[in-house]
C-alpha cells in the first residue's frame, strides 16, 4: 500500500520504499490526463516513466491514476519508487496536479517541495519544486516543474514565459547553491523571442531541434513545446534526446495518443550517463506466475487475483480488495457497483484501466 504523507500545505508527499551511479537521468513528461476514466495502458506509461531516475510529470489529474502510474514504474523497473505531488492547481475548472518521481536507490529528496506562490497571478497552474540529490555523488539539483497556458496563441503564453524569470531567480534563494533546472509543457518553442529574458540568466534549454508532439502519422512529430531548462555553468549534461516511445513499445502513433499520451518525453544525462533504453515488456501472465512474485505486467482477475494484485485497480484500496474477495464469484465488473463507495465514474475508471482480464 503506498502511504501518503502531508507536507504543510504546499504539497503531498509520499514515500516509497532503488542502483547507485556515478548520475543520473533527469525527464520530463506531459503524461495527457492522466487519472482520467480514459483507457490509459498505465503499463506502457510505466515502461516509458521508468527509463528516467527523476522525472517530472504534467497533466496528473488525480492521486489514485499517479498511485496506480507509480505501482507500475516499480513493476516495470523491479525497484522502488517514490513520488511528490502538489494539489490541484489551475483556474477555472480545468484543474492538474504536477508530480515527480525518483528512483530510490539512485535518487534522494532533499527538501524544500512547494507551490510557487503567485503573488501577481502570473501563471494558469502555479509550478511545483523541489529539490533533489544523487546518492551516489551528492550532486543537488532543484528542479521546477510546470505547463505553460496554451491559450489561443504565442502572445497568451508569453506572460508565463517572462515570470519564469521570477521562478529562475527566486530557486537561487529558495535552493542556495544548488544548480537549477525547469522542466515543464511550455507550449513555445525554444527559438521564441519570449525565451530572451531567462537566457539572459544563464538557463539554455537542453533540446534545441527536433519535435515531441507526436502527430497522427506515425514517425512524425511537431512542436518542440517539452524541454528542460537548465543552469548551463553549474551542470555537466552528458547526453539529451527524446524519447520518441512508440518505437520502444511497438505502437502506432494513434494507439500511443489514445491510451499513452500525445507527447514524448525529453531527457538529460548528468554528470557522464547517458541514457540506455530497457526494453518494454507487457506480458500477461497467469496465476500462477502472480504466485511467484513475476515481475512482469499481469491482467486483474476479479475472481482469482489476491489482494495484492487486485489493489492495483483504481480506486481500490485494502478495504475494498477484501470486498472483492468476499463477493467472489463475480459474474461482471459491472457489479462492483454493489461495493460500497464505487459509483459508476469510479467504476468507469476501473473498466477503462486496461488492467483487467479481457480488456
Amino acid at each position: 500500500m503506498l502511504k501518503r504523507i502531508a507536507a504543510a500545505w504546499l504539497v503531498s508527499l509520499v514515500m516509497l520504499p532503488s542502483l547507485s551511479m556515478a548520475g543520473l537521468t533527469v525527464g520530463s513528461f506531459n503524461v495527457l490526463h492522466l487519472g482520467w476514466s480514459n483507457d490509459k495502458r498505465y503499463d506502457q506509461l510505466a515502461a516509458v516513466a521508468s527509463q528516467f531516475d527523476l522525472v517530472a510529470f504534467q497533466e496528473v489529474m488525480s492521486v489514485e491514476g499517479l498511485e496506480m502510474l507509480i505501482k507500475h514504474m516499480e513493476r516495470s523497473s523491479g525497484e522502488d519508487w517514490r513520488y511528490i505531488a502538489s494539489h490541484a492547481v489551475g483556474r477555472g475548472t480545468y484543474q492538474e496536479m504536477y508530480a515527480m518521481a525518483w528512483r530510490d536507490s539512485v535518487v534522494e529528496y532533499a527538501g524544500g517541495a512547494v507551490v510557487y506562490l503567485d503573488s501577481r497571478d502570473v501563471f494558469s497552474r502555479e509550478p511545483l519544486l523541489a529539490a533533489f540529490r544523487s546518492k551516489a555523488t551528492g550532486q543537488e539539483l532543484a528542479l521546477a516543474n510546470i505547463h505553460i497556458l496554451y491559450g489561443d496563441s504565442m502572445q497568451d503564453r508569453e506572460p508565463e514565459i517572462h515570470a519564469l524569470t521570477g521562478i529562475w531567480d527566486w530557486m537561487a534563494e529558495v535552493y542556495p547553491g544548488m544548480p537549477r533546472m525547469i522542466a515543464g509543457d511550455f507550449n513555445a518553442e525554444p527559438s521564441e523571442p519570449a525565451w530572451a529574458a531567462l537566457r539572459r540568466r544563464g538557463a539554455v534549454p537542453a533540446i534545441q531541434q527536433g519535435a515531441s508532439t507526436l502527430s497522427s502519422h506515425d514517425g512524425k512529430y511537431a512542436n518542440l513545446y517539452d524541454n528542460l531548462w537548465y543552469e548551463a555553468d553549474a551542470l555537466d549534461i552528458s547526453d539529451r534526446g527524446i524519447l520518441r516511445f512508440p518505437q520502444l513499445l511497438g505502437i502506432t502513433h494513434e494507439v500511443a495518443r489514445d491510451t499513452v499520451s500525445d507527447h514524448a518525453p525529453v531527457y538529460v544525462g548528468l554528470n557522464g550517463v547517458t541514457l540506455a533504453l530497457v526494453p518494454a515488456q507487457a506480458t500477461r501472465i497467469t496465476s500462477t506466475q502472480v504466485a511467484a512474485n513475476d515481475p512482469v505486467y499481469e491482467c486483474v482477475d476479479l475472481n482469482r487475483s489476491p489482494k495484492e494484485v487486485l489493489e492495483r485497480l483504481p480506486h481500490i484500496g485494502e478495504a475494498r480488495a477484501s470486498d472483492i474477495e468476499a463477493g467472489r464469484p463475480w459474474v461482471s465488473v459491472d457489479a462492483l457497483d454493489s461495493i460500497r463507495g464505487i459509483g459508476p465514474s469510479r467504476l468507469a475508471d476501473i473498466v477503462n484501466s486496461g488492467l483487467l482480464c479481457g480488456s
